[in-house]
């Protein structure tokens, strides 16, 4: 418990045992009334002073003046009609219990939710005359080495230089198996450092970290809304005064109607209790609290799983995804290419890999990498010049001075030059060197392990159609489409295509299903910012990833994409729950109420009992079982 709680608890405790010692004191009259006047004060002053802070601000209508016009109505009725004050205090009370359950509850919640990413690093090892030194994360410049020993989180991305280690990802990824690390390894913030000690040198500030853009993302979520919560403010706004003045209207016009019309007693007493317990059973506690709890429980066991959801607006349209398409490259396979065909008109297959690597020296591409990892040399980059690089189609460049194109057939038929067919599955990169067809290189991407299973899973959640868009040829795009199970497959696409493609998808869905893009979030940030939902496979720690999409899954597992629909439409699921429980609950209490059926202690368990209920169910949204 926190000290405002434990304070809280001490306050209801006291006024218990005062209310009850006070009904075996004769006493009767005023001094009745002020006697019990100290217990209903000692639990209710806080919601009397903010009820009159409200009025003051002119926002009156919410739960703190509802309880309060209630309790100090019956507080009143007991002075000049009943000489009973243990409702009103009791009343007070409970509510001021089920406000601490509450509350105590919803602080479990987020911490709980809190630990699930409990990834900052509170300092950051740096070695000066053979000691190690505890600096602030935030002091350390880009560049500096920095020590991790065993059990340390690692502070700051960088590059390990000296060492040898398992880390702990499961805070960034959900996974629980550890992943080795060796000089050279890129590491990330927010790993667990296992085993040995490790030297690392950093490559990013502290605030470009990984570790504080996961934090950001994940804090910050609760400021995007779902409809459901706007809902909720909209629905509080209209309904909390409507019941204040149906309660006026309760309290006034059978009185007026009985003296006017029936020449019946006016029976104000019985009708003002009636409007009180009317307005405490009103309140809209269960709603205004457990409707962004729910979303806030979702995103939380969603980042345990090493899914990061940027807001409640995008859980809520996870729900809705019957479409999902994915980008080929880094998404569904692994993107690591390797070269597993040479074919060549008389050039040596070294001197090809040669040209080939050197023009496509200066590429991040994985292609470009594979082609640098299949020469296996280094690189004299002052060989090349005059780099272009053509968007979906390759690279042009001089090498010692002979121009050379490296591409697919887009690229030498804009060269006009006539370029082999492969009989081959993979991808074909051709190669012309001085304006000469000197042959192509064929390069194959493995497709991820969890691929198939990833597809089979969507299927089964209800996600009608599964898309797959690629630059690639259409036999290799086909046949990982037919081993995968996807259903429609476009390949041969240049970026432009891609997004024409996703606004055709678009188009033809129903207004009230979503489609998702599933890419690496490098390549594909207008496809990714274009679609309903854009999910990034962008790996540990990929900037792009965080920044393009609106949801990251940190571990590139395409099996995550179904887990978060899963917890999405729990979550939405444990939303409608609640609304639907709680308005049914509160307009049964306060029909029975108005028609004398129910007293205030039925209206105090209609507000506090269902928020309550409410409170714990939206705590379930934290918890999903494996796939």
């Amino acid at each position: 418990m926190t000290r405002k709680q434990k304070k809280m608890l001490i306050r209801i405790i006291v006024s218990a045992v005062l209310m009850i010692g006070l009904n075996f004191i004769p006493i009767d009259g005023i001094a009745r009334f002020i006697l019990y006047l100290v217990p209903y004060l000692i639990v209710g002053y806080d919601i009397l002073i903010k009820a009159a802070k409200g009025i003051a601000n002119r926002q009156v209508f919410d739960e703190n003046f509802l309880m309060s016009i209630a309790t100090i109505g019956a507080m009143i009725i007991g002075l000049v009609d009943s000489g009973d004050y243990v409702e009103a205090i009791a009343v007070m009370l409970f509510y001021q219990t089920g406000e601490l359950f509450q509350s105590y509850a919803v602080g479990k919640s987020r911490k709980n939710i809190s630990a699930l990413m409990d990834i900052r690093p509170d300092y950051a090892n740096i070695e000066l005359d053979g000691k190690l030194i505890q600096t602030d994360p935030d002091d350390i410049e880009i560049g500096t080495v920095i020590v991790v020993n065993p059990g340390e989180k690692v502070p700051i991305d960088g590059v390990v230089i000296e060492g040898n280690s398992s880390l702990d990802t499961a805070a960034l990824t959900g996974e629980s198996l550890p992943r080795d690390v060796k000089i050279g390894d890129e590491i990330i913030s927010g790993c667990v450092n296992m085993t040995g000690v490790l030297k690392i040198r950093t490559t990013k500030e502290f605030g470009e970290s990984t570790v504080s853009k996961v934090l950001d993302l994940v804090e910050n979520a609760s400021s995007r809304k779902s409809r459901s919560e706007n809902f909720i403010t909209k629905f509080a706004k209209i309904y909390t005064p409507a019941v204040c003045f149906s309660a006026l209207a309760l309290s006034v016009i059978p009185p007026l109607v009985n003296i006017l019309i029936l020449s019946n007693p006016a029976g104000w007493g019985t009708w003002v209790y009636r409007a009180l317990s009317f307005l405490v059973a009103s309140c809209p506690c269960a709603l205004v609290v457990s409707i962004p709890l729910s979303f806030f429980a979702g995103i939380g066991g969603a980042s345990k799983e090493g899914i990061l959801i940027k807001g409640s607006n995008y859980l809520e349209a996870l729900s809705q995804t019957d479409c999902v398409v994915f980008d080929k490259t880094g998404t569904l396979t692994c993107g690591v290419f390797e070269v597993t065909a040479i074919h060549h008109n008389q050039m040596p297959n070294e001197k090809i890999l040669e040209y080939a690597a050197l023009a496509e020296s200066a590429s991040s591409h994985p292609i470009s990498k594979s082609l640098q990892r299949a020469y296996g040399k280094e690189l004299d980059t002052n060989r090349v010049s005059d780099i272009q690089e053509i968007s979906g189609n390759g690279v042009t460049a001089l090498v010692d001075g002979t121009q050379v194109a490296v591409g697919n057939d887009k690229l030498m038929s804009k060269l006009g030059i006539k370029c082999a067919d492969c009989h081959k599955t993979g991808t074909v990169i051709h190669i012309a060197i001085g304006g000469e067809y000197a042959g192509h290189i064929v390069i194959s991407d493995i497709v991820k392990p969890t691929a198939q299973k990833a597809i089979s899973l969507l299927k089964k959640s209800g996600v009608k159609n599964t898309v797959m868009l690629t630059g690639d040829r259409t036999a290799v795009a086909n046949q990982v489409a037919q081993t995968l199970g996807i259903n429609t497959v476009y390949s041969e696409l240049l970026p432009a295509d891609k997004v024409a493609r996703v606004e055709q998808l678009l188009a033809e869905k129903s207004s009230k299903s979503k489609l998702a893009f599933v890419g690496d979030g490098i390549n594909d940030a207008p496809v990714l910012s274009r679609a309903d939902i854009g999910i990034a496979m962008g790996g540990i720690g990929s900037d792009a990833a965080i920044e393009a999409a609106d949801v990251v899954l940190m571990d590139d597992d395409p099996v995550k994409i179904a887990k978060a629909i899963k917890i999405s439409r729990k979550c939405i699921s444990i939303v409608y729950q609640n609304i639907v429980f709680a308005i049914g609950v509160k307009v049964l209490a306060l029909i029975l109420v108005a028609l004398g059926m129910a007293n205030m202690w039925l209206a105090v368990f209609a507000d506090v009992g269902v928020a309550v209920i409410a409170v714990l169910n939206a705590i379930r949204a934290m918890f999903v079982k494996r796939l």
